[in-house]
């Protein structure tokens, strides 16, 4: 399996298939900080990172912000004082993509290098 902090997004259609059941238990090994929510049906990637205060949170939400303008993939953003809520799904699909797993993979990265997330 390739390594998804390597890979870049692959541009995808409203007919494009989500990752099976199987697919998507391998991508999550990858990935184990994250769980899966689902609401109104779709499936969607998620992960809470804990700040130490309002400002570091909002510098890592801008720097998802800039991942997601760089790769045309775009998460659900909920910055709080002290933490920040990353949710991936593809929009188009209504559900999950290989796609939502590179890019939460890469928010993991982002948050190693953040600092100060706790």
């Amino acid at each position: 399996m390739t390594n998804l902090t390597h890979a870049h997004c692959e541009a995808c259609n409203a007919d494009a298939a989500k990752v099976s059941d199987d697919e998507l238990a391998d991508l999550l090994t990858q990935i184990p900080d994250w769980h899966i929510e689902v609401r109104n049906g779709v499936q969607q990637l998620e992960r809470i990172f804990p700040f130490k205060n309002f400002q570091l949170a909002l510098a890592f939400t801008n720097a998802v912000g800039g991942l997601a303008e760089a790769e045309g993939h775009h998460p659900a953003l909920l910055t709080e004082w002290g933490k920040v809520t990353v949710t991936w799904w593809s929009h188009k699909l209504q559900g999950l993509h290989r796609n939502d797993c590179i890019m939460a993979a890469c928010t993991d990265d982002l948050a190693k290098t953040a600092g100060d997330c706790t």
